[in-house]
C-alpha cells in the first residue's frame, strides 16, 4: 500500500453539533485529524497513513500565512518523509483558494488532494466520511500523478484552477463551469480521469522553486450598476497595497467612477488586472481600457485571480509579463 501523508486543518469535516440534524450552526475544530481516522477505519485499507493536525478552524480563518506555513509542510514530507502522497482536509469556503495556491507553488507531481464537507462529521446523511474516502483512494492512485493539486468532494474530481463552490449548502457544491471535472470516484472503487489540465501547474510552475516567506498585498473590487469607486479610494491611502483585481461586469467592465480611481491607482504604481464577476468566459483586454496598461485574468474568477497576481509580483512589474502569466496558468 501506498504511504500517504493526512493533513488536517479543520472546517465542515471537523464540525460537531449536538442536534444530529442541525446542518448550519455548527462548530468547526470539535474533530480532530486523529478522530476521523478513528472512525472511519476503513481508511487504513486504502494506504498506510500518518495524521498531522495543522490547524483546527473554519476556513474562513484561512489566511496567507496558513498556505505558506502549509506548503512548507508539503515540501518538508514529500523530502523527508518519503510520502506517495497527501490528502488535506479543510474548510469548503476557502478550499479552493488553498488549492490553487498550491497548485501553483509546490514543486511535485505527485498527487496533492484537498477535500472536505458540506455537512458536518456530527450530522445526519454527512458527506464527511466518503469524502475523505475518496480523496485517499484519488492520493494513492497511479493515475493522479502529475494532474496538479485536485479537489475531490461529491465523488468528483476537479483541478484546483478551475473548481469552485457554487452553492451554500447542497452537497454537489463543487464545479468547474463550463470546462467539466477531471474524473470521477465511482462505485467500483477505482479512480477514473477523463482529462487534465493543460495550464502550468506544480513541477512546471516557475513559483514551485521560488522562496516565498511573505506575499504582497492584493485586494478585490467588485463592480456593479452605478459603482462610484469609493471603495477604491481608500486603499490609494493604504501604507502597502500592491495589487487590484476588479470583478467587473460582463467582459471586465467598471463604471466610470471606478475608472477615475483605478487611473489613479496606477499612478501610484498599484497594479491592476481586469477581471470579471462572471464565472464562465475570458477577460479580453478591451481598446475601451488601453489607457489602464493592465493585464486581464483570463477565465480565472477574482478570487484566484487575486492569488496568481501576488504570486506574479515576487518577479514581476511590467505588464507584458503578468499578463504572460495569466495567459499561461
Amino acid at each position: 500500500m501506498k504511504k500517504i501523508k493526512v493533513i488536517a486543518m479543520g472546517g465542515t469535516i471537523s464540525a460537531h453539533h449536538p442536534c444530529r440534524t442541525d446542518l448550519r450552526n455548527y462548530t468547526s475544530g470539535h474533530y480532530t485529524g486523529e478522530d476521523l481516522i478513528r472512525e472511519i477505519p476503513e481508511m487504513n485499507e486504502i494506504a498506510h497513513l500518518h495524521i498531522e493536525q495543522l490547524s483546527n478552524v473554519s476556513s474562513t480563518l484561512i489566511d496567507t500565512e496558513h498556505w505558506i506555513m502549509l506548503r512548507d509542510k508539503i515540501h518538508h514530507d514529500l523530502r523527508d518523509g518519503n510520502y506517495d502522497g497527501i490528502v488535506i482536509t479543510h474548510g469548503t469556503n476557502t478550499l479552493e483558494e488553498t488549492a490553487y495556491f498550491l497548485h501553483l507553488t509546490v514543486e511535485t507531481d505527485k498527487p496533492i488532494v484537498l477535500t472536505g464537507a458540506q455537512r458536518p462529521f456530527s450530522a445526519i446523511s454527512t458527506d464527511a466520511h466518503l469524502n475523505l474516502l475518496n480523496a485517499l483512494k484519488v492520493a494513492a492512485s497511479d493515475t493522479a500523478v502529475g494532474k496538479g493539486v485536485l479537489v475531490v468532494l461529491n465523488d468528483q474530481i476537479s483541478c484546483a484552477r478551475d473548481v469552485s463552490k457554487t452553492n451554500t449548502y447542497r452537497l454537489e457544491t463543487f464545479n468547474s463551469g463550463e470546462l467539466g471535472v477531471l474524473g470521477y470516484v465511482d462505485p467500483d472503487d477505482s479512480v477514473q480521469f477523463y482529462r487534465m489540465s493543460l495550464r502550468k501547474h506544480t513541477t512546471s510552475s516557475e513559483f514551485a522553486v521560488l522562496p516565498i516567506n511573505d506575499l504582497p498585498k492584493v485586494e478585490i473590487i467588485y463592480s456593479y450598476a452605478g459603482a462610484t469607486g469609493r471603495t477604491i479610494r481608500p486603499l490609494l491611502d493604504e501604507e502597502r497595497v500592491d495589487g487590484i483585481i476588479v470583478a467587473g461586469t460582463g467582459a471586465g467592465r467598471c463604471s466610470e467612477k471606478e475608472e477615475v480611481e483605478l487611473i489613479e491607482a496606477k499612478k501610484k504604481g498599484i497594479q491592476i488586472v481586469l477581471g470579471s464577476r462572471v464565472m464562465d468566459g475570458r477577460v479580453l483586454p478591451l481598446e475601451r481600457y488601453k489607457h489602464l496598461r493592465s493585464p486581464t485574468s483570463d477565465n480565472l474568477p477574482p478570487h484566484k485571480a487575486r492569488i496568481l497576481l501576488m504570486l506574479a509580483l515576487l518577479k514581476y512589474t511590467d505588464n507584458e509579463s503578468i499578463q504572460t502569466l495569466f495567459d499561461t496558468y
